[in-house]
């Protein structure tokens, strides 16, 4: 395995009021930090310029020309890690829902398990939106039977830290969900790949500056038809998932 060496990911879309204290939480840690500003409007893409420019040699900056979606997002941070040489990704959300004090947890976790994904498991506060809370579980079970395990508590936790390679080689073999699709999408087909999901609790509030790019209606739309893609997909590779479960016992 080589040497760990980890960045932090952040996908941005007009996130401008939040992206600012939310990546002060992140470079206290001294992890050097890829913002991928997915499409934002002007006004954003000011504030990522500023950043950029005052934290210059902690602070990458990738620009996608226009808006293509969360996971497009976070997949151009990864190919931009791999060029620069890093090993591992924490991918961490912009809006300020997510305890960046969790950073080095996060990373110690990878770092002892360096083939692993560490997957963020949410504890949340009052804010959270029950609709939310509680429609989270129709994918919670989704996932257990699209794996055979129980081994992902959380699937939709946008707080998590992978190995790069894993990931970019995914992606180069097939597409990933591009939306709000994508963390489910990802995490069940690498650990199809054979790759362990460790799952660590991390406090989840919602949103600092109260945007979320959530669409109800398009979203779901894209879950759905995720989770029955990944169904059909589970069916074949049903024998493997039972051996790796005999395995572990």
């Amino acid at each position: 395995m080589p040497d760990f060496k980890p960045c932090i990911v952040v996908p941005v879309y007009n996130h401008e009021h939040a992206i600012a204290a939310v990546l002060d939480g992140l470079l206290r840690h001294g992890t050097p930090c890829i913002l991928v500003d997915d499409g934002s409007s002007a006004a954003c893409a000011a504030v990522l310029d500023a950043l950029a420019l005052r934290h210059a040699g902690s602070v990458t900056l990738v620009r996608l020309p226009q808006n293509q979606g969360k996971g497009r997002a976070v997949l151009g941070g990864f190919r931009r890690a791999a060029e620069l040489g890093y090993s591992h990704v924490l991918q961490i959300d912009a809006d300020g829902q997510h305890n960046t004090a969790d950073v080095p947890a996060f990373l110690a976790q990878a770092a002892a398990h360096p083939d692993a994904v560490i997957a963020g498991h949410p504890v949340y506060d009052e804010s959270v939106p029950k609709a939310r809370l509680y429609g989270r579980y129709a994918t919670h079970i989704w996932v257990w039977i699209n794996t055979l395990s129980f081994d992902i508590k959380d699937s939709m936790c946008g707080f998590r830290v992978y190995p790069v390679a894993p990931v970019n080689a995914l992606a180069a073999r097939r597409p990933i969900g591009a939306r709000m699709n994508f963390d489910t999408d990802i995490l069940v087909r690498l650990f199809w790949d054979g790759l362990q999901v460790i799952n660590l609790p991390t406090r989840v509030s919602y949103p600092s500056d109260g945007v979320s790019h959530f669409r109800v209606w398009r979203d779901n739309v894209l879950i759905s038809w995720m989770h029955t893609k990944l169904f059909f997909g589970m069916l074949p590779r049903i024998p493997r998932l039972l051996a790796r479960k005999w395995q572990v016992r």
